[in-house]
């Protein structure tokens, strides 16, 4: 999943320069300093490219950033979030770069990490939803609570209004953990026409707990808007939407098309199927985005390797606990 802390740090880091270009590990690099990956190395590459501030890819990236990685890029500099990156040895991946000043720091998103993500799936609790989160003591491994704002929502916001000619695509769901399932789809959907304008209705928590029960969603509302705000596809975000597309929603927003992938349709509380309206205007369209991943499969993914990510987040956090304490001590002894 590219989560929108993901996303933030690649918007700011695109603000530094004029091309941005993401280095992704591979599996093996992933698993030896960090645990087992979650994803892919195909799905992560999909899933960073779908990211709208993204220009391009350079696959098989090394954990520990060289000058030499660079120049065969040709970059400028490395950006890199504020908190510590470390190896499996405790060392600093980018300090070669930081030594020859060619590392830029962007702020880390606060109140959210793939440490944190996978820490709900594996408790199963359900105080993410009114944002209540469990709080560790590395300020990087252990996040704070995340607190949405409107200026955080216009930097991930397209701004951009529907034009003359475009195509008005609706679509509706949870949009869990933002993954490559996700992605593949918005994708289909926004070749179904030459000027697509796809808005994305997002539904409330509780909601989306109704008919995915357990303790989902995994990201709450305001994470999962910024998440798919992120994408390339998506154009607009209505927060809050129904769970039933209404005639009233269809005319505000001038909607010509309304979408829904291959999994199941649940009814809403009184019964009925929430896609009579546009299937009774002859709007409705099922769309197969080709890929299987769904969001439930990547919880079975988390669980089915728990103690180790459950290990991983234990060493992640007692290595940079260590670099803290050697970070005070400097500081004590300079004054």
């Amino acid at each position: 999943m590219v989560h929108y802390g993901h996303s933030n740090q690649l918007r700011q880091a695109r603000a530094m320069g004029d091309y941005l270009i993401v280095g992704v590990h591979t599996d093996e690099e992933i698993a030896k300093h960090k645990g087992p990956p979650v994803f892919t190395q195909e799905e992560r590459y999909k899933m960073v490219q779908a990211i709208k501030w993204v220009d391009e890819i350079a696959p098989g990236a090394p954990y520990v950033t060289t000058l030499e990685t660079l120049d065969k890029y040709n970059c400028d500099f490395c950006v890199h979030g504020d908190d510590i990156t470390l190896t499996i040895d405790g060392k600093d991946t980018y300090e070669e770069v930081k030594t020859a000043g060619r590392y830029r720091e962007c702020k880390r998103t606060q109140g959210v990490s793939t440490t944190d993500l996978v820490g709900r799936m594996l408790l199963m609790t359900k105080a993410h939803h009114s944002n209540i989160g469990p709080k560790g003591r590395s300020p990087w491994t252990g996040v704070s609570q995340f607190l949405q704002t409107s200026q955080k929502i216009i930097q991930f916001a397209s701004g951009k209004e529907p034009q003359p000619g475009d195509t008005i695509i609706y679509v509706a769901g949870a949009f869990d953990l933002f993954h490559i399932g996700h992605v593949d789809f918005l994708e289909k959907v926004h070749q179904l026409a030459e000027k697509p304008y796809i808005i994305a209705g997002l539904h409330f928590d509780q909601e989306v707990n109704r008919y995915k029960g357990k303790n989902y969603p995994i990201m709450n509302i305001h994470e999962r808007t910024l998440s798919v705000l992120a994408c390339r596809y998506v154009s607009e975000v209505v927060i809050g939407a129904p769970y039933a597309v209404t005639a009233d929603l269809l005319d505000h927003f001038r909607v010509t098309l309304v979408c829904h992938g291959m999994t199941e349709v649940v009814p809403d509380k009184d019964g009925s199927d929430p896609y009579q309206e546009p299937k009774r205007r002859g709007i409705f369209q099922l769309v197969d985005s080709g890929s299987n991943l769904t969001t439930d499969l990547i919880v079975q993914r988390i669980i089915k390797n728990r103690l180790e990510f459950e290990a991983r987040n234990q060493k992640k956090e007692a290595k940079e606990l260590a670099v803290l304490e050697a970070m005070r001590r400097l500081e004590e002894e300079k004054h």
